[in-house]
């Protein structure tokens, strides 16, 4: 059985009022609009949200491939999270084969995975070389002092500030910004602050 340690999502373990559950499920609801075709959710944790797209968009997708660096939460989420259209794979988003190994995909989404990577460029790499032309990437990130300063939570490699998140999607032919405050997630408004940052971005 999973153990929640404060930082990993599992709905079961967690009060439904929860604010970090509640958070999450908010993006992966906030990604449904774009999940269609072949859709890769990459550091999937326990797969409650690669349930959540393939119930919501059923008809509009051919499958959904599921991937997280840890084996004991794969092995939750083929448990607790089953779909006939949703395959739960053990890989590593860093892993330079990752492409060779998934093909490519229609949208690609990737909620708080990029501060816990110490690869930044293969990460990003790898993203883009599995996105269709075309396709759609749906991926947030917590702001925080920059890279390579400390942050609040062990957890976390460091986190990106405001600047930093916006350069790293240039070469993306579209891209819009959105930011999330609990379960709001709205394009910015000068008097509220949102710790989270959305980039939803056309390859």
């Amino acid at each position: 059985m999973l153990t929640y340690t404060g930082e990993r999502v599992i709905p079961e373990l967690m009060n439904p009022m929860n604010g970090l559950l509640l958070e999450h499920i908010a993006r992966y609801h906030f990604a449904i609009e774009y999940a269609q075709g072949r859709v890769l959710d990459l550091a999937c944790g326990v797969g409650y949200g690669a349930q959540l797209l393939a119930k919501a968009k059923n008809r509009q997708l051919e499958e959904v491939i599921a991937v997280d660096a840890d084996a004991e939460a794969i092995r939750y989420a083929k448990h607790r999270y089953y779909h006939p259209k949703v395959s739960y794979v053990k890989n590593d988003a860093l892993n330079p084969q990752l492409p060779q190994q998934l093909g490519t995909f229609d949208a690609i989404i990737s909620f708080e995975t990029i501060e816990h990577l110490t690869d930044e460029t293969r990460f990003l790499g790898n993203v883009y070389d599995m996105l269709k032309p075309g396709g759609m990437l749906i991926l947030s990130t917590p702001f925080g002092y920059g890279r390579g300063k400390p942050c609040n939570t062990e957890f976390h490699v460091h986190q990106l500030n405001w600047n930093e998140f916006h350069t790293l999607f240039d070469d993306y032919s579209e891209k819009k910004f959105y930011y999330q405050k609990g379960v709001l997630i709205e394009p910015p408004r000068s008097d509220i602050h949102y710790p989270i940052g959305i980039a939803v971005c056309r390859k």
